[in-house]
């Protein structure tokens, strides 16, 4: 698998106001970098997002102890408000 390289394109400011959308979807989906000039001097530039690892909730350690009352109170409230349905005969 080879690793692609962005693109680096130069823009003037009137083009980037003008063609905005665009340019973020370059830079989102192209991959590309765009760096935006006035009066050929670099000003700013528009960089794709690093992706972050999506973790789970479930992963999360260290912030409450398992004896902790948060979760003797999240079983009473699951508890509490689960009440089995009761399916009535169909009529016929």
């Amino acid at each position: 698998m080879a690793i692609r390289k962005a693109k680096a394109v130069a823009v003037g400011v009137a083009e980037a106001k003008k063609n905005l959308s665009e340019l973020l979807g370059r830079v989102a989906y192209g991959r590309e970098t765009i760096t935006i000039q006035k009066r050929g001097k670099p000003m700013a530039r528009l960089v794709p997002v690093a992706k972050q690892p999506v973790g789970h909730l479930a992963d999360v350690k260290g912030w409450l102890a398992d004896d902790d009352p948060f979760f003797t109170y999240i079983e009473e409230i699951v508890r509490n408000r689960h009440t089995p349905r009761i399916v009535a005969p169909f009529k016929t």
